[in-house]
């Protein structure tokens, strides 16, 4: 099955920068990796897979998610708050309520989500681990990935202190002691971490936030761990103004100039919002390769604004594109994230922030480089065979003149013909064959009840 020739496509964009950003005609793949590009006559007994009126793509890279969080969308209480309360409000109110069950079925609708929007590698950084569960979260999520045939890495999050919001009526959150957490990280490589270029399964090494969840002594610690390990470093960042306000006051630097003052920048860490950065950060993040992952509908949804990707791209550094949580975002998939990338930016800063050709990269080769695969994320002979083929057969493509761009510009569902990674298939004319998706919808619907009814009971006993 990874031997095939895509044949007829109306356009390929290849995730490749300036004139390189579209080919033409066919896709030929051998051995999961593409061997030629162009106008190409099939060999005797190839397998053809039809491309025609449709539009082919490097599979989507999504380099911020959490999938514990796609039971947890539109809770009522946090549809209007903005970060903080809402924090408090949806993801760190519900967390005790994720049993086995509802982290499996909660990984499945979000990794679905993904892989029927054209995603073919994800991030999943998971910040509750706690002493009361009676599962091992990252067993679950990998297993669940491994069902979908997605490449998968688990940022292993966790926090050493607890978070003040803007009440005390929160429950206490799990913490762990800073040699535990490193310990468990080191677990986690040991089982799961694949370093070598094609993998299928990686781990990084990723606190909640460095300013609210770590002490500041810790900081160094853990990168030099991180590089030991050699995984890559991860965590949320200047996510709104409180990041900003909480380092001028404690340690009288920004986020990025106090990071950068205990080895936690470089080319081995990406950063979920970047949302409030100045121009010596966005400086900084582009000299030392530090990555951006940029959620743009979530920041959008909390009314935390717009982060400022295109001037970090604009300056040399690596901009990457992701959807981040469900419970923040409920349109959870990529194609989502690229028409807000490309309309957010615009409708601020004027229509030459950003064009579509550059936002497809991001979310391809960009997503390929802040996650260290440098044999994905682009169309061209000698990479790895993740590959999207977008039909254009629904009414919002009909009657435009640069059809190629269809998939980046138009929004709303797209049909994901077929994807692959590494030559195998994910998606199967326009389907995950394997997954029945009546059963999906009805397990969400009797989780959300259960846990809607289990944090319901534990508001009442704790007013009680």
């Amino acid at each position: 099955m990874s031997d095939f020739l895509i044949k007829g496509a109306l356009g390929i964009l290849t995730g490749r920068p300036g004139a390189a950003a579209r080919a033409k005609s066919d896709i030929r793949v051998r051995g999961g990796v593409i061997s030629e590009i162009g106008s190409l006559a099939a060999l005797p007994g190839e397998r053809i897979v039809d491309a025609s009126g449709a539009v082919v793509t490097p599979g989507l890279i999504n380099t911020h998610h959490h999938l514990f969080q796609s039971v947890l969308k539109a809770v009522p209480a946090g549809m209007n708050e903005a970060l903080a309360a809402w924090l408090r409000l949806v993801p760190y109110a519900f967390w005790a309520c994720i049993d086995e069950e509802a982290l499996r079925v909660s990984a499945t609708v979000g990794l679905a989500e993904l892989a029927l929007s054209g995603t073919t590698t994800v991030a999943d950084h998971h910040y509750f681990f706690s002493d009361r569960y009676d599962f091992d979260p990252l067993d679950v999520l990998f297993k669940t990935a491994e069902r979908f045939n997605l490449r998968f890495v688990l940022a292993r999050g966790g926090a050493t202190k607890g978070r003040a919001f803007d009440t005390d009526q929160t429950a206490p959150l799990p913490v762990e002691r800073l040699d535990r957490m490193i310990a468990s990280v080191e677990t986690a490589v040991r089982r799961w971490h694949d370093p070598s270029p094609t993998a299928m399964r990686r781990v990084a090494f990723a606190p909640t936030t460095p300013t609210f969840s770590l002490y500041e002594a810790e900081l160094k610690e853990i990168a030099t761990a991180a590089r030991a390990m050699g995984v890559r470093l991860h965590s949320h960042l200047s996510e709104n103004m409180d990041y900003v306000d909480y380092t001028l006051a404690h340690y009288g630097r920004r986020p990025v100039h106090w990071l950068a003052e205990h080895g936690w920048l470089g080319p081995d860490v990406w950063f979920a919002h970047l949302v409030e950065c100045d121009e010596g950060e966005l400086q900084l993040l582009a000299k030392t390769g530090s990555a951006m992952a940029h959620c743009p509908q979530a920041n959008a949804r909390l009314g935390s604004g717009i982060a400022p990707a295109d001037r970090l791209h604009a300056l040399g550094g690596t901009v990457s594109l992701a959807v981040d949580g469900a419970a923040a975002n409920e349109a959870a998939d990529m194609i989502s994230a690229l028409y807000s990338a490309f309309s957010l930016h615009r409708a601020q800063k004027g229509v030459g922030a950003v064009d579509a050709e550059t936002v497809l990269h991001w979310a391809t080769a960009g997503g390929a480089h802040a996650l260290g695969f440098e044999t994905i994320g682009t169309l061209e002979p000698g990479k790895q065979a993740d590959i999207a083929i977008f039909d254009l057969d629904a009414p919002r493509y009909f009657g435009q003149h640069d059809r190629v761009l269809g998939p980046v510009i138009s929004g709303g569902q797209p049909r994901v013909r077929a994807s692959f990674v590494a030559g195998r298939p994910v998606v199967e004319n326009g389907r995950l064959p394997w997954l029945d998706m009546e059963r999906l919808a009805a397990d969400a619907t009797r989780i959300v009840a259960r846990i809607a009814n289990k944090h319901d009971e534990g508001r009442f006993r704790a007013t009680a």
